[in-house]
């Protein structure tokens, strides 16, 4: 959803909607109160050209400022990891991974697979939009998601609680030979630079997949696809047999 305006953009923040960032035109001086909200919330401002907000907006009278609201209300970190160790299951980590197809496919992926949810970064990543939530077929209104300024200090947390973290990453340990716990994150690097080493050094495990053919690497949604797989067999194959 898309707000445009000094007074929308205003009333939008101190609504406590969630929000994805405030776009302010080049040109443009930022009304002193949005500055000051953006700050106090912690929501991302960014400098951009007049013409783009206008085209976003598909209007002229903008003011050169915007608002992208997200379509999913976010939840606290803790909540997020209390929820996965309660029901011992997983969360994705979502390390800068930019493209809103791989991350809607992901999300339905962890959904289908009994994950609870996701941890994004507030920079450097897709935002939760229209397009993400039609990859993810809707499955993001079933997902908790929680944005976070650092990933890594968040998953140091989430550790502390008693969670475990997978990393997803080129020579790692064969994902065949290992046993992945439950109550954990998966974490899920950009294809083009793979998981941030800050991530990597927080990891009880760095996890592989093994490549056979020519092609060697997989799109991130089909990597991810085939570790929730490998990560969430035991758990739905004691619901298929209670069902039996």
């Amino acid at each position: 959803m898309i707000v445009y305006g000094k007074n929308p953009v205003i009333e939008a923040i101190r609504s406590g909607k969630s929000i994805e960032k405030v776009l302010v035109a080049h040109d443009a001086h930022p009304p002193h109160q949005v500055l000051k909200l953006c700050k106090e919330i912690g929501i991302k401002l960014q400098k951009v050209p007049r013409q783009k907000i206008e085209e976003m907006a598909g209007n002229k009278k903008t003011q050169g400022i915007l608002a992208l609201l997200s379509p999913v209300e976010y939840v606290p970190q803790e909540r997020l990891f209390r929820e996965v160790l309660n029901k011992d299951s997983f969360f994705l980590t979502l390390d800068h991974i930019t493209d809103p197809q791989n991350v809607g496919n992901l999300l339905r992926t962890c959904e289908v697979l009994g994950g609870v949810g996701a941890l994004i970064p507030k920079d450097r990543a897709c935002p939760i939009n229209e397009t993400v939530v039609k990859a993810s077929a809707g499955a993001v209104f079933y997902l908790m998601l929680s944005k976070v300024a650092n990933l890594s200090n968040s998953l140091r947390i989430f550790k502390d609680m008693g969670g475990w973290v997978v990393v997803a990453e080129r020579g790692g340990k064969d994902i065949r030979n290992v046993d992945l716990p439950m109550g954990c994150a998966l974490v899920l690097g950009s294809e083009g630079e793979g998981v941030s080493r800050n991530i990597i050094e927080v990891a009880d495990v760095v996890v592989s997949i093994p490549m056979g053919g020519k092609v060697n690497s997989l799109n991130v949604s089909s990597a991810g696809a085939i570790l929730m797989w490998k990560m969430a067999e035991k758990a739905i194959r004691g619901i298929t047999q209670s069902k039996t």
